[in-house]
């Protein structure tokens, strides 16, 4: 069976890509092992290391920044036609800080695959770990999820559990997050892509 094809959008320092790509090479089969190998990697700006990690494994790249059309939706048919052109069986936002819009949503609906540091439902929005920290629970942790037209409200397809303590503050919660987070998306892309999957309401089996 043929790898699955990735997409994967970034917008920072692409830690998630990293361990993608790491995860794919590492595979005694590569690619066609792990099920799934990255055709291409898109961003929202220009300059950042998610973009000099695919240039550096030989990946085709894309840039589309918001401010480059005059307005979000235009945007967001740009976005698409630029992911469509790698034909993709999944796209993975891996810490990519934009609302996926309409047209998005519309071609790749139910195949684009997110992370978020807290267990969803609870603490959804950019300020997970913060709020959680906040809130005085004693664990968090990560949810991949698929993306639906909400914020962070898509079915869960799998979640890490991290134990808070006493003397965490946001930035040191948040790296022990990071680390359980990028296992959890380097598995729950290589189960979906080699196993196959069905979503049901909210509710999302791997096969």
């Amino acid at each position: 069976m043929a790898a699955s094809r990735l997409v994967v959008l970034v917008s920072g320092s692409g830690t998630n890509l990293q361990a993608l790509l790491d995860a794919i090479d590492a595979h005694p089969g590569g690619a066609e092992g792990f099920g799934a190998e990255v055709v291409a990697v898109g961003a929202d700006r220009h300059d950042i290391a998610g973009l000099e990690r695919a240039e550096k494994a030989g990946i085709p790249t894309f840039v589309c920044p918001v401010k480059d059309h005059p307005s979000r939706a235009e945007w967001d048919a740009a976005l698409t036609e630029a992911t469509d052109a790698y034909a993709p069986d999944l796209v993975v936002s891996a810490g990519f800080m934009k609302i996926l819009g309409k047209a998005f949503l519309d071609r790749f609906g139910g195949r684009i695959v997110n992370t978020h540091p807290a267990l969803l439902p609870s603490f959804a929005g950019a300020h997970g770990v913060r709020d959680a920290l906040a809130y005085g629970v004693k664990v968090t942790g990560c949810t991949v999820h698929f993306v639906d037209a909400g914020v962070d409200t898509g079915p869960i397809i799998a979640q890490g559990v991290v134990e808070v303590r006493d003397e965490d503050d946001e930035a040191a919660l948040h790296e022990r997050i990071k680390e359980v987070e990028r296992q959890l998306l380097v598995d729950v892309v290589g189960r979906l892509a080699r196993h196959g999957y069905r979503i049901e309401g909210r509710k999302v089996t791997i096969q």
